[in-house]
């Protein structure tokens, strides 16, 4: 009986196995059983079998795919390789990026606190720079300040980048964008430098002495001195040239000065407020907003298109009325414009400006100017000349330049330069004519060269290298006479030969010192900004020129100005001034 009560478990059991492996319909019955400890067993034998075959079945396929990655390219391979690419890429960027930023930093530091300087010694020769223009401010720049007692005159006491001033006449960039304080320059040098705003009025070359004069509103009790010197550059520039031709000093604009291109900001906004006034006939209208341009250099060329740009991307969306009336014209005496760019880029303008609706009037010479209207001369088809009048609102007068009064009574004063007409006469080491300690750079000074902003620094330049040098050769030829003369009482043959051996070196040293040679301009190219977003380059490539035009070319022109600009300062400046225009639009309120 005990076995038989032992061996019922057990059937049932197997039953129960059997019928939960056999089919599904008493599996409800074999459940409901109580479960044993071998059911259990069976059950984890079971799970365990099929957890090592799906195992195996997974070492199988990942076997067979490896196999497959060794026999053929996997393309998550190359992906992989891709991605490093472009991940160093990545990482190189942001390393650029970074340096870049800490530079920037690190020169704005720079610019904000500067060390303090030494006091210059009186014992030394006092250096006049007159001027604070392209010429002089790349004088001072590169000039070791311990060597002179240096003192800079002018008027203006800050340094102007002309290249983008008719950018400011149409807001595309402030004014302050592209100034620079002499002092925050000056602040910077070694050796302190003495400035004095004010106008040089006379230079008294047989005293040896310049007059100045305060032309500022406030005045003290002292307006006017004078302040010697014993060496003298003069960098004073050029005035507009009117050849002469009545009204136009009394009704036209200039673009050479920050004034100026603010003066011309407001008489753009003038003419067209005052052409959509209350009942303003039609050909007034038409007269008011007839902006003309005297000069088809780069300065008139540059001012025309920055104005096309003002009126089609932000005038005619906020003052509609003048969409109809508003129109360009460029006058030019010559066959064309841009003379000093070759045939193709001058070409190229031409046809950019006609897709600009910009009128070029080439061969019109300009003979009166009314408040109104200018007289001028033109050349038909036929060869003849005519005259005829062109009504105008604005007037901008960007032709020549023009001698200084300074500039003229110097010139009389000295023998040598009776003959120059155009500026001062200087050598091929920038001396003036007649005079053995008188530099003249810049548009004062007539070198053979165009008076450009690239002639004249590099003219400073030059001048900072020589004066470095003269001061080198004073100082090696002053030890040479103390060490001759400490030659002669030596006490032995010994330590004459010792100071032999000195005057032998200093010698070598002089003779590299003196290697110098005279000025010798390199030009690096020319630039002008076309409208549209388009500009004209004209760059020395090897041994010959680069021409080209276009989008590229503008961008280039920026990046190029860009670069040029005296300060981290200007540089921050002049391209949150791009970006704001882009982003926002030029302003077109009045002031």
């Amino acid at each position: 009986m005990a076995s038989q009560a032992a061996a019922r478990p057990l059937a049932q059991v197997t039953a129960s196995i059997g019928l939960k492996q056999g089919g599904g319909a008493l599996r409800s019955f074999s459940t409901a059983q109580r479960t044993s400890p071998f059911q259990h067993a069976r059950s984890n034998a079971i799970r365990a079998a099929k957890n090592a075959q799906q195992q195996s079945v997974r070492l199988d396929r990942q076997q067979l795919r490896r196999g497959y990655a060794d026999a053929l390219p996997s393309k998550q391979q190359v992906k992989k390789k891709g991605a490093g690419f472009f991940r160093w890429t990545w990482r190189i960027t942001y390393v650029s990026l970074i340096g870049g930023l800490i530079y920037t930093g690190y020169n704005i530091y720079q610019d904000r606190w500067p060390e303090e300087q030494h006091q210059p010694d009186p014992n030394k020769k006092t250096l006049v720079v007159l001027g604070t223009g392209w010429g002089s401010v790349s004088l001072l720049k590169k000039l070791d300040t311990e060597n002179y007692n240096v003192v800079v005159i002018s008027p203006r006491n800050y340094f102007l980048f002309t290249p983008l001033l008719p950018s400011c006449t149409t807001g595309t960039i402030e004014h302050r964008s592209i100034m620079e304080p002499i002092r925050n320059f000056l602040r910077h040098k070694h050796t302190s430098v003495k400035y004095y705003e004010a106008e040089a009025t006379k230079i008294d070359y047989e005293k040896r002495v310049v007059y100045i004069s305060d032309d500022s509103e406030i005045k003290g009790t002292v307006s006017s001195n004078e302040v010697p010197f014993d060496m003298l550059v003069v960098g004073v520039g050029a005035e507009n040239a009117t050849f002469g031709i009545p009204g136009v000093r009394e009704n036209s604009c200039f673009l050479k000065e920050v004034g100026d291109a603010q003066k011309i900001r407001k008489r753009i906004m003038d003419c067209c407020e005052t052409a959509t006034f209350k009942d303003q006939s039609p050909e007034e209208r038409k007269r008011l907003l007839h902006m003309v341009v005297v000069g088809g250099g780069p300065t008139g060329v540059e001012f025309a298109g920055e104005l096309q740009d003002f009126f089609e991307q932000d005038l005619k969306k906020w003052i509609p009325e003048i969409q109809d009336n508003f129109h360009v014209t460029l006058v030019e005496a010559l066959p064309s414009v841009l003379p000093m760019f070759s045939k193709s880029l001058i070409d190229y303008t031409e046809k950019t400006f006609k897709e600009e609706t910009i009128e070029i009037r080439t061969k019109t010479m300009v003979k009166n100017v009314t408040p109104t209207y200018i007289e001028a001369e033109f050349t038909d088809p036929s060869g003849k000349k005519q005259m005829e009048k062109i009504p105008y609102g604005l007037l901008v007068w960007a032709t020549g330049n023009a001698l200084r009064p300074l500039v003229k009574d110097l010139i009389n004063q000295i023998p040598a330069q009776k003959d120059s007409r155009r500026g001062l006469a200087v050598n091929e080491y920038l001396v003036v004519k007649g005079t053995d300690n008188v530099w003249a750079v810049g548009d004062c000074a007539v070198a053979n060269y165009a008076p450009t902003a690239q002639v004249a620094s590099q003219e400073g330049a030059f001048l900072a290298r020589l004066f470095n040098q003269m001061a080198k050769t004073e100082e090696i030829e002053g030890k040479l006479s103390a060490l001759s003369e400490e030659q002669g009482k030596a006490p032995n043959q010994e330590a004459r030969d010792k100071i032999f051996g000195e005057i032998k070196d200093l010698q070598k040293r002089l003779r590299r010192v003196k290697q110098m040679g005279p000025f010798e301009y390199s030009h690096q190219g020319s630039l002008a900004y076309i409208g549209s977003e388009k500009a004209v380059a004209d760059i020395s490539w090897l041994t010959g020129n680069l021409a080209s035009g276009g989008q590229l070319t503008y961008l280039f022109w920026r990046s190029a100005y860009l670069s040029m600009c005296f300060s981290t300062r200007n540089r921050v400046l002049v391209i949150m001034d791009w970006l704001k225009s882009y982003i926002f639009g030029r302003d077109v309120s009045r002031e």
